[in-house]
């Protein structure tokens, strides 16, 4: 049979299976070949809270969406076109998710009588029987059998064989979609170059899966999705929590301080912590604390030494980390709280992204105690938010919130790596020694942006108070003075609302600069917005776009955008928190778009929002 070959601008492809089919493992290995081929991209990995969830459930199901192209791709994709299913449970989890006249390609033997009672399909009701899925086409394959076949001369044991299965399924895919198998075969022989005969086996079924793809009938097309045409420089994929560890070590390299990183492991969250050990080399400490309450201590203490102190967790953590939060403020230390957010209240659902943690951020501590709250939009964008984060705690000695969620975190997108000539310089005002000349050291006295100087422990003639107690203006010693109080709390408010002069203007992403509608954003919800607004601008649409990097303080040109249009929407993975801070600070009459389901906004659904809000307009 002849095989057509057919020119798409773009494919999204979801691979599902048991947690232990190594679906994160084929999704990771397929987006890094795809990168190096030129074509953009961007991932959303999803996996079960548990460790090892119960085998063969849809509860136990991972998978891992990847949407590339030959154009701009700023989201993992709505629908899928391909879904492969490693048994029962994973298409019954990700079926709705697949688009009609899409591809299933199905490994038969995970629809055994056992994995279709685990599902809960029933007796007698396997779905690729019983006409069910006839919107789809259907491509049955034994991977499991065929696995077993290619590895029976191998002399791997069961477990390894077993293991080895995803590879069959990369390998075919990558025959599918013109894909090179050169730098999988070189990611394996580095993975297991200390067992060379596992590396060899799975090189193995990885080129029988593409040789199966070859020789088969089942298989009606191929597609080829050329490079896009993206900037010239040097690129990587990267996930959002990779971005934000080379963020946080290019600031202090550019202030030229150590790094300091307490931190208490916490999904999503504790990739930072696993990267950051492994640069010493440029000056990074971690310590893996006992608790989230030791963790932030300890990056408030190396901030007092001269370090750059930085923490991290998520929404349950940063909740216990809001007292210490607290004496940062007060010592008026620099200190970066790395806020990866995933789903709630309490535990919540660990391994769903959401941003329902803006309020915590702003209001979340006892008292009247300002911070600084920055927002990255995409996984690459991690990098200049981190790195700015630092920037403004070490410049303004001020605590600095970064709030990043679980999609950004493990979702993945080509970056263009930054030159050091092109990075901000992060200027550091240590206070000096005192020669002896008997005049007392005040260390609260503030130049014109209302910020004090670092002064070090040990520096000659600078000795003074530290505490959680109300301070003196100045002196920094203990006073329970009622006008001193006001004059503190004015004064801590108003050093965070300075700092919009030393931030970039606002800006529209897309649009015009005044009209109808205007759609604003916050974090993660970047590109569903962005394609969203842009589909919409060439279908006719009056719509706009604004995305808010720095959500406290404010750009001081904000309030003004918004009153340049009829109709504010705020898109948001929460019930409306963004959208609360613009209606309490400029009086706009802005209206929530609000997801709380655990998966970013699909483009569709927003332009649905968008075209309802626009017609009722009329």
């Amino acid at each position: 049979m002849q095989v057509k070959d057919q020119v798409r601008d773009d494919v999204t492809i979801r691979f599902a299976g048991d947690s232990g089919d190594g679906m994160q493992l084929t999704g990771s290995l397929f987006t890094n070949t795809t990168a190096l081929h030129g074509n953009d991209i961007r991932t959303l990995p999803e996996f079960p809270a548990e460790i090892r969830a119960p085998v063969g459930t849809v509860p136990g199901v991972s998978s891992f969406q990847l949407h590339f192209g030959s154009k701009e791709i700023m989201t993992p994709g709505d629908e899928c076109d391909v879904l492969v299913v490693m048994n029962s449970a994973a298409l019954k989890a990700n079926l709705s998710l697949l688009r009609k006249g899409g591809i299933i390609i199905a490994n038969t033997s995970g629809f055994d009588k056992k994995n279709l009672n685990l599902a809960k399909y029933g007796e007698g009701n396997n779905p690729l029987e019983n006409g069910s899925l006839s919107d789809y086409i259907v491509i049955e394959v034994d991977v499991s059998k065929l696995t077993k076949e290619s590895l029976s001369d191998s002399g791997l044991s069961h477990k390894d064989v077993e293991r080895s299965k995803n590879m069959f399924v990369l390998g075919l895919l990558y025959w599918m979609y013109n894909r090179p198998l050169d730098s999988t075969i070189s990611f394996l022989n580095h993975k297991f170059a200390k067992k060379p005969e596992i590396a060899e086996g799975n090189i193995k079924v990885l080129k029988d899966g593409y040789h199966y793809g070859e020789t088969t009938e089942v298989f009606a097309e191929t597609y080829t999705v050329k490079k896009a045409h993206i900037g010239p420089g040097e690129y990587r994929s990267i996930t959002g929590n990779e971005a934000t560890v080379l963020g946080l070590v290019a600031a202090a390299r550019q202030g030229n301080l150590p790094l300091f990183f307490g931190s208490y492991p916490i999904t999503p969250a504790s990739d930072i912590l696993h990267e950051l050990s492994a640069l010493k080399n440029y000056g990074v400490t971690t310590f893996q604390a006992e608790d989230e309450i030791a963790a932030v201590s300890s990056a408030i203490g190396a901030a007092f030494g001269g370090s750059l102190g930085v923490t991290s967790s998520s929404g349950p953590g940063v909740a216990l980390k809001a007292e210490a939060v607290g004496l940062a403020v007060m010592l008026e230390l620099p200190l970066v709280i790395l806020n990866i957010q995933r789903a709630g209240p309490s535990t919540g659902m660990p391994t769903k992204t959401e941003q329902s943690d803006l309020l915590q951020a702003m209001y979340g501590r006892n008292g009247e105690s300002p911070v600084v709250i920055i927002a990255p939009a995409t996984p690459g964008d991690c990098f200049d938010a981190a790195f700015e984060a630092s920037r403004i705690a070490i410049e303004h000695m001020v605590p600095v919130y970064f709030l990043s969620d679980g999609y950004l975190a493990n979702g993945s997108e080509p970056w263009r790596f930054p030159q050091q000539k092109d990075l901000k310089k992060v200027n550091v005002r240590f206070e000096p020694g005192k020669n002896g000349d008997g005049s007392p050291f005040l260390p609260y006295v503030r130049d014109e942006r209302l910020v004090r100087s670092w002064a070090i422990p040990g520096t000659p003639g600078i000795e003074h108070r530290v505490g959680g107690l109300e301070k003196e203006v100045d002196t920094g010693n203990v006073s329970y003075e009622p006008d001193n109080h006001q004059m503190m709390t004015n004064l801590r408010k108003d050093r965070v609302d300075k700092i919009a002069d030393f931030i970039p203007l606002q800006k529209i992403d897309s649009g015009k600069e005044q009209g109808d509608i205007l759609v604003v954003g916050w974090g993660s919800t970047y590109g569903s917005i962005r394609t969203a607004v842009r589909e919409l601008i060439s279908e006719g649409f009056d719509v706009s776009h604004a995305h808010i990097k720095y959500l406290n303080p404010f750009p001081k040109n904000l309030g003004e955008i918004l009153n340049n249009f009829s109709t504010i929407i705020v898109p948001e993975m929460n019930s409306g928190q963004l959208v609360k801070l613009l209606r309490d600070t400029f009086f706009v009459p802005a209206k929530g778009v609000n997801k709380v389901k655990g998966r970013p906004f699909f483009v569709d659904e927003l332009k649905q929002e968008i075209k309802s809000i626009l017609s009722s307009n009329e």
